[in-house]
């Protein structure tokens, strides 16, 4: 076998892991954001300032959030059960350290800083774990696509070939999911003013980076022979092409149908889509081809993976966009988020009532053809990370009413709630942070070139593939490998960030 066939061979044919697997995965990025958070407190506790160094800020943040996951999906991953018990046990550890040595002025009783806390206002215009939603899908997705290509890297955590619950297979639908959480139809306040078709025609040409990106990762695939999973989106097409289609389409959607009923339209796309695959030849023809032998004669035969699977990711991202649309109505206080965690779980748990109910009596997850199970699934997990987020902010609010003046770069900041008698004075005030410069944060960073670095990632991961064999490489020179590309990634989006340059020209 030739060097290719070998890679190829390597990254394919896998069933996937558990969803109890998953879930523990999952749980460790709010985990490390958690603890970054109480780290930033507990220094400035100790010396009354923040920590305003640069560098510091991003080998700290590279070290707490982003090493551990690197660490726990490969040589740790086979302890992969104890990591969160053990990153809680640290964060628990910080929060006692600081509750305790607390300045003698804030020392009120336990019960009447819970009571607080629940009074507590926070900036509306903002919520953070949007912000860091993204980015972390964003950073598990760059780990994963050069990891893959190393034996380090457990084959069960890779895209499943037919059926079956890869964390890959579930980072594709995030993507989808994470971009409709911040898609114009949810976040542009002029959409309900200006004529729909208009904001149609600024989606269309919105979405010709993508285009190009597609097109140009197609030419470099085949002139540079790089190996490529066949099955996963087919010949010619891939992710991009993908993300872009499926923004036109929601965009055409949104024009036509109400944005508030975007839920039934993707109950309607999901369980139409999962109807033809059970009553028509639509299912054989995805997984075999038109001639029942894998063939991919033709355009349509060579790319049905991703043309077809377009139908399940539409509904992934009408989904997301009601739930983007829930998380804008104005919560400004810890109560009324706390009710929406409380809210979002009762909805984690009837999706993963509707997923069982689904794998048993309609198809198993499959991410190749991406049906009613793999939607359900991909938004119960979306959500069950996204509530996590939203649980660890919260967490790091009341440990910052316990240190009065820290902060915590991309989390709530308190504030003071406008006064309701004067119709001009509308926006709430950060509560001591007046006049104070955040520090350069690497979610912020990444956040602000997303594009760049999903581009950055697929670019560098392609150059060590070529210059490594990566699939005989030792677990030291993996690691070591692995985290100089992560970190180049996020020294180069620490630097653009830092200048304040944006490279987006659309």
């Amino acid at each position: 076998m030739s060097q290719k066939e070998l890679k190829e061979a390597f990254i394919s044919n896998f069933n996937g892991t558990s969803l109890l697997e998953i879930s523990l995965a999952l749980s460790l990025a709010p985990l490390c954001l958690l603890c970054r958070g109480l780290l930033l407190i507990l220094y400035y506790l100790h010396y009354r300032k923040p920590l305003s160094s640069r560098k510091y800020s991003l080998l700290l943040d590279f070290l707490v959030l982003v090493s551990p996951l690197l660490f726990c999906c490969t040589v740790l991953s086979p302890i992969l059960f104890l990591m969160p018990a053990i990153i809680a046990a640290f964060c628990a550890g910080i929060f006692a350290k600081i509750y305790s040595q607390r300045k003698q002025e804030t020392r009120a009783p336990f019960r009447q800083i819970v009571k607080d806390f629940q009074k507590t206002s926070l900036d509306p215009g903002y919520i953070p774990a949007i912000t860091v939603f993204r980015v972390y899908i964003n950073v598990l997705t760059s780990i994963s696509i050069l990891a893959v290509d190393f034996p380090q890297y457990p084959r069960r955590y890779a895209k499943a070939e037919t059926y079956g619950t890869g964390i890959m297979d579930l980072g594709v639908g995030a993507f989808i999911f994470g971009n409709a959480l911040v898609c114009p139809e949810v976040r542009q306040k002029s959409y309900v003013t200006q004529p729909k078709f208009s904001n149609l025609a600024k989606q269309f040409f919105s979405v010709w980076p993508l285009i190009f990106l597609g097109a140009g990762r197609l030419l470099s695939v085949k002139s540079l022979e790089y190996h490529e999973h066949t099955s996963e989106y087919g010949v010619h097409w891939n992710f991009f092409f993908s993300l872009a289609f499926v923004r036109l389409a929601a965009s055409l959607l949104l024009a036509v149908f109400p944005k508030n009923k975007s839920w039934l339209l993707a109950i309607n796309l999901a369980v139409l889509y999962q109807l033809l695959l059970n009553t028509t030849p639509l299912k054989m023809f995805i997984l075999h081809g038109s001639n029942g032998r894998d063939t991919r004669v033709g355009f349509l035969n060579a790319n049905r993976e991703g043309l077809l699977s377009l139908l399940g990711y539409l509904a992934i991202y009408m989904a997301s966009v009601q739930v983007g649309l829930c998380l804008l109505k104005c919560r400004s206080s810890v109560k009324g988020w706390a009710g929406a965690v409380c809210f979002s779980l009762l909805t984690i748990l009837m999706l993963f009532l509707f997923l069982h109910v689904s794998q048993a009596y309609a198809d198993p997850v499959s991410r190749r053809m991406a049906n009613l199970s793999y939607c359900i699934w991909v938004v119960a997990h979306s959500l069950t990370l996204f509530t996590c987020f939203v649980v660890t902010d919260l967490t790091l609010v009341f440990t910052k009413l316990l240190v009065k003046g820290s902060s915590v770069p991309c989390c709530w900041d308190v504030v003071k709630p406008p006064d309701t008698g004067k119709k001009h004075e509308t926006e709430a005030v950060p509560v001591g942070n007046e006049g104070k410069l955040s520090p350069v944060c690497l979610i912020s960073a990444i956040n602000k070139n997303q594009l760049l670095y999903f581009v950055l990632a697929n670019v560098m991961t392609g150059m060590v593939n070529i210059l490594i064999d990566t699939i005989h490489s030792k677990a030291v020179f993996a690691l070591c490998i692995l985290h100089l590309y992560m970190f180049s990634i996020c020294l180069i989006m620490h630097i653009l960030h830092a200048r304040n340059i944006v490279l987006k020209f659309w």
